[in-house]
């Protein structure tokens, strides 16, 4: 992975639906850039509640993404 990349990882539907479990994308200065890709890319998810995870923390809002973060694309998941 290059250094002006990040790695996104997908979990079950969103996996379904981009059609892959990994994607290593261009750098992306934020949540609300990278969200603007993945529709753009991937119509699909604009109608997908998903969350997303910045190196293992739950990101809310518009968040900042480092450079060679790890994101992770997590459907709705309920605990029991």
């Amino acid at each position: 992975m290059a250094l002006t990349s990040i790695q996104v990882i997908a979990f079950g539907m969103i996996a379904e639906k981009i059609k892959t479990k990994e994607l290593v994308l261009e750098y992306m200065p934020d949540t609300e850039v990278l969200l603007g890709y993945l529709y753009q890319q991937y119509p699909d998810l604009q109608h997908t509640k998903f969350s997303i995870a910045i190196n293992k923390k739950m990101a809310v809002g518009k968040t900042a993404i480092p450079v060679g973060a790890e994101v992770a694309l997590l459907p709705p998941f309920s605990g029991g």
